[in-house]
């Protein structure tokens, strides 16, 4: 059975050129990279930069072949890169393949069966794409369990009411919610983060997991809280960190099931996630850690 990932490839325009992005094709590069059989959901152009997403996810080992190959133009994200190393976006969406999601091309999930479905970031925001793909996560959360993950995009959507209610539905048929510190401050500015995380919890959420960036992770469980320092490392940009973070989470629920994921299990995996996230983040882009260069790693 294969891990499923649905969400946006699209071109990240960096200072120094334009590369392969998306968080969930991040998120699916990552799963890859580490051995794991990983379809990849979504909507590819024909066009340079789609037949450039192409060849740079196969080269990975990502499945391509539940997406839509599609001749409509390829989302780009143009990427501010501050003096600490974080970056920002700013998406041209409209009309493009990597939002074009369909009833009649989405993968049967009672047919396949997935071992593990990771969605997330702007897919479950855009409309028309947005409710087509909920109505579908539905059904393939009958077999699967459902990471998801937010990584909140005010750039594209600036009404918090608006954005707090996709993110609450989402969460409402999520196993695993896998959220930045700073998405819960922009969506949940009045709350702290274990109120946010026990509110999930006690909606029927497993596991929360935040990141925060340098300082760390921290996972939450109806046992309660999972807490693991962030690792010293040279940040050269934190494209992809998290989308990291995500992939090591999927990992977890393959080898410890959802409900194994609390107390010292989970907290091995945030180190785990930790350590991986702080590789990428030592690159230029989104370049997570291969399986031997983890290993290592964690040997250290």
């Amino acid at each position: 059975m294969s891990i499923w990932v649905c969400g946006e490839v699209l071109i990240d325009i960096l200072p120094s050129g334009p590369v392969v992005g998306g968080g969930p094709a991040n998120t699916a590069k990552a799963l890859a990279r580490l051995g794991y059989e990983v379809d990849f959901i979504d909507g590819i152009s024909t066009d340079a930069y789609g037949v450039k997403a192409q060849k740079e996810l196969s080269r990975d080992g990502v499945g391509l072949k539940l997406s839509l190959i599609s001749d409509k133009p390829t989302c780009t994200a143009t990427v501010n890169i501050d003096s600490t190393g974080s970056a920002s976006y700013e998406f041209l969406i409209n009309g493009s393949a990597t939002f074009d999601f369909g009833k009649s091309w989405l993968p049967d999930a009672e047919r396949l069966k997935p071992s593990v479905l990771h969605i997330g970031t702007l897919v479950t925001i855009i409309e028309p794409a947005a409710s087509v793909l909920f109505d579908w996560a539905v059904k393939v959360g009958e077999f699967a369990p459902i990471v998801f993950d937010p990584n909140i995009r005010p750039s594209v959507m600036s009404d918090r009411e608006t954005y707090v209610a996709t993110v609450e539905k989402w969460v409402s048929i999520s196993s695993i919610v896998k959220v930045s510190d700073d998405d819960i401050k922009w969506l949940y500015p009045d709350e702290s983060f274990d109120e946010v995380a026990h509110r999930w919890i006690g909606a029927g959420v497993s596991c929360v997991v935040i990141t925060r960036a340098a300082r760390g992770l921290i996972g939450f469980t109806v046992n309660g809280m999972e807490e693991v320092a962030g690792l010293p490392v040279a940040v050269v940009d934190t494209v992809g960190a998290g989308d990291t973070v995500g992939a090591i989470v999927v990992e977890g629920i393959l080898e410890h099931s959802v409900q194994g994921l609390t107390g010292q299990v989970l907290n091995q995996v945030l180190h785990r996630a930790a350590v991986a996230a702080g590789i990428t983040c030592s690159r230029a882009g989104a370049q997570p850690p291969r399986k031997h260069e983890l290993l290592e790693a964690m040997e250290k």
